[in-house]
């Protein structure tokens, strides 16, 4: 595999990797307006003929690192970042229930989020 790169275009919400200039995968996220701020991720994929090298694994990693990084906790509201975080406990603290809540009014008052 090439190097990962990986690009955080917060503007738009989404978290691209690269393999050289070649785009492979993407988290699809947006920023919870209520206090607390957090990060919500609601999507993620790979390119096809990209499964299988760790860049879903690579691209949720970084995320719950920019999480941390600005102190907000990660609400992972995508299936696969969700199953990541149950793996990787000690990199993927569960948001509290109410910031949970929260994310997914959010994301039902503005489908358009995702």
């Amino acid at each position: 595999m090439a190097e990962l790169k990986i690009h955080d275009d917060r503007s738009n919400g989404r978290l691209e990797a690269f393999e050289d200039d070649t785009f492979v995968g993407v988290v699809v996220y947006f920023v919870l307006d209520a206090e607390p701020h957090a990060l919500v991720a609601v999507h993620t994929v790979v390119e096809e003929g990209h499964e299988g090298k760790g860049i879903a694994g690579a691209l949720v990693r970084e995320f719950y690192a920019i999480a941390a990084g600005e102190g907000v906790p990660v609400v992972p509201l995508c299936p696969y970042a969700a199953k990541w975080a149950e793996r990787h406990p000690d990199e993927a603290p569960v948001p509290a229930s109410d910031v949970v809540r929260a994310a997914k009014l959010q994301l039902k008052a503005t489908p358009d989020l995702w």
